[in-house]
């Protein structure tokens, strides 16, 4: 659905983009994550249009995006709603209004028995029918970015991109602004870009991420595989250890995907080998609803080939570290 190849974008002699390439598929939930300054707002708002770039390509359904053609970019724009982090509403405008309003953009007519039918489906669909006349000043955080995530599916896009969509709501509204937009996802078929900083919001929806930092992509894969074993690069962008491990014995990170991580490998293992060995370290996390985690175990060393022998035969993965 989306292509971006090597694009570079400078604000005067400040390199913002070094060159990213990234392929985001039809249909899929896509997270580009980072800290403040990464890249992550800037690389978003080229995708649709909103800065040009100095250097690069991006295709969005096989077209280029090129800000020099008005014409074309419009129709390119229109397949893609933009939610943002501080909701965008119009004080004066009831809910009702505030989504209707890339319809009146385009010049379509919003008062039409079937704009008010499409209009008050959308409100159902985000669960504020009964607010089709609040103004937003009468609405919480979480039932505002509701409205905006109505108003962005107004026009029958194909791409949803969220800049920080969850950022200034808590935890729980975020989980449920975040449930809302998987199922956007799977009943309607349309992709969604997510840029946050929050890796929660990674966890929970998205299907593949690319860690951004200083303008450049340091690691691109499934968000289970990224975290739960991840490289020296992404270790020091989530600020993460495995705490002080011993400096004696041997040192062995096991690593838990679905289908293993409720398996008792640990005490099969101390059972059926006969030997002791320390916890260190350990985390389990839930990515989609599927449970992926690492522990760290240290064992003596005359131990090391049984127990690195036995694990493999279990298929779980393991490093010695």
């Amino acid at each position: 659905m989306i292509v971006l190849t090597d694009v570079k974008k400078s604000f005067g002699d400040l390199e913002v983009l070094k060159g990213i390439s990234i392929t985001i598929e039809d249909h899929q939930i896509y997270g580009i994550i980072g800290q403040s300054g990464a890249g992550k707002s800037t690389l978003l708002r080229c995708i649709n249009g909103l800065e040009s770039f100095q250097s690069g390509s991006i295709t969005v359904d096989g077209e280029p995006v090129v800000i020099s053609d008005q014409k074309k970019l419009h129709l390119l724009q229109k397949k893609m709603g933009m939610i943002f982090q501080n909701f965008n509403l119009l004080s004066r405008l009831d809910v009702y209004d505030n989504v209707a309003l890339p319809m009146k953009f385009w010049g379509m007519k919003t008062k039409t028995p079937e704009a008010k039918e499409k209009i008050k489906g959308l409100l159902k669909l985000v669960g504020l029918e009964d607010k089709i006349h609040a103004r937003p000043a009468e609405l919480s955080g979480g039932q505002k970015q509701r409205v905006a995530i109505a108003r962005a599916l107004v026009l029958d896009p194909e791409i949803l991109l969220c800049d920080e969509a969850t950022s200034a709501l808590d935890p729980g509204i975020t989980r449920e602004i975040l449930a809302l937009l998987q199922q956007i996802n799977n009943e309607m078929g349309i992709t969604i870009i997510v840029v946050t900083h929050q890796m929660e919001v990674v966890k929970q929806i998205c299907e593949r991420v690319a860690f951004i930092k200083g303008g450049t992509v340091i690691a691109e894969g499934k968000p289970e595989d990224l975290f739960v074993r991840p490289s020296k690069e992404v270790k020091a962008f989530l600020q993460e250890e495995s705490g002080h491990l011993p400096d004696t014995g041997v040192n062995v990170q096991l690593f838990f995907n679905n289908e293993s991580s409720d398996d008792p490998v640990i005490t099969m293992m101390a059972r059926e080998l006969g030997i002791d060995f320390s916890i260190c370290w350990g985390k389990l996390e839930d990515f989609r609803s599927n449970v992926f985690g690492s522990l760290v175990i240290n064992i003596s060393e005359k131990d090391k080939e049984k127990v690195l022998a036995y694990l493999s035969g279990k298929n779980v993965i393991c490093e010695v570290l």
